[in-house]
């Protein structure tokens, strides 16, 4: 790569995606595509750099997208000392997209599609052994997101949520995330909270239908001192913690609140501490990934 400092005359930004085979980076390229990043699908690991340089010489090309995964072959050896040289350019986020196995192995069957390292094992194997293949590019990510329970529009929101114009702003993209612990914990969380101490609204009469948008179960949650001391607590904590991540250069953090089934407690609390964090300035994003799954 050139000596140039990055930023004497493109303002690029990279985005290495790869994962697992199935995990969706189709997907997320094409949301890339539609976020005005160049997108380039198996890109050989020894062209990037060459890709680099002609992206920061152009006018045209401003952010980027580039796909790297088990297709490259033994060549994929080479790509932590090239994501290593690239960082050095440009500013590069890497992004890892994974899935449990047997989603993955689901999908396979569903496409009817082959695993790209072959078909002469199972296709559950092979994934296993892709898995293996790529354990070190993901211990190198910025960003892992699991896609196991994540459908095209739920991948897309979150892509464009992290990647999109609003998130291109100096600072910190702080995230609240609703969860239900019988869901499993996001992968992606920095901080989980439980609170599953709290009283159950879900035996309200008529509370299997509500969710923690519905006003009898914030004033019900909202009813007990320990909830009221909670909250205070998590956004003292969390307005301390926020300042302190972002001056260490933090991109993302992503606060997660889990109860049992993800739609009445941790809806609440996630809405009013995303309140109190708005309150201090610390501007936040929520999700409530699980207040539509059934009870």
């Amino acid at each position: 790569m050139s000596d140039r400092p990055p930023t004497e005359t493109s303002n690029a930004e990279h985005v290495i995606l790869t994962g697992l085979s199935g995990s969706g980076k189709g997907t997320a390229l094409r949301v890339f595509e539609d976020l005005d990043y160049y997108a380039v699908d198996n890109l050989p690991v020894e062209l990037i750099p060459k890709f680099v340089e002609l992206c920061r010489a152009s006018d045209e090309i401003k952010r980027a997208a580039l796909v790297v995964d088990v297709r490259e072959g033994v060549g994929l050896r080479k790509f932590p000392e090239v994501l290593a040289e690239l960082k050095k350019e440009a500013p590069t986020t890497l992004l890892f997209l994974t899935a449990g196995d047997e989603v993955l192995q689901r999908r396979f069957s569903e496409t009817r599609r082959p695993h790209p390292l072959g078909q002469s094992d199972s296709v559950l194997d092979q994934i296993r052994v892709e898995r293996d293949q790529l354990a070190p590019i993901q211990a190198l990510a910025d960003l892992t997101i699991d896609t196991s329970r994540y459908n095209i529009h739920d991948l897309r929101r979150l892509i464009t949520d992290r990647f999109g114009e609003s998130a291109r702003n100096p600072g910190l993209l702080v995230t609240l995330e609703s969860f239900g612990f019988k869901h499993g914990v996001p992968i992606d969380s920095d901080i989980v909270f439980d609170v599953r101490f709290l009283p159950n609204p879900h035996y309200l009469p008529g509370g299997k239908e509500m969710t923690g948008h519905d006003q009898t179960v914030i004033d019900y949650v909202s009813s007990f001192p320990q909830t009221q001391e909670f909250i205070g607590r998590v956004s003292d904590l969390l307005n301390y913690l926020i300042p302190h991540y972002a001056a260490e250069g933090k991109s993302y953090l992503t606060i997660s609140i889990g109860c049992t089934g993800g739609r009445h407690r941790s809806v609440m609390i996630s809405e009013e501490i995303r309140r109190r964090l708005d309150a201090a300035g610390h501007g936040a994003k929520i999700v409530h990934r699980d207040i539509a799954k059934g009870q």
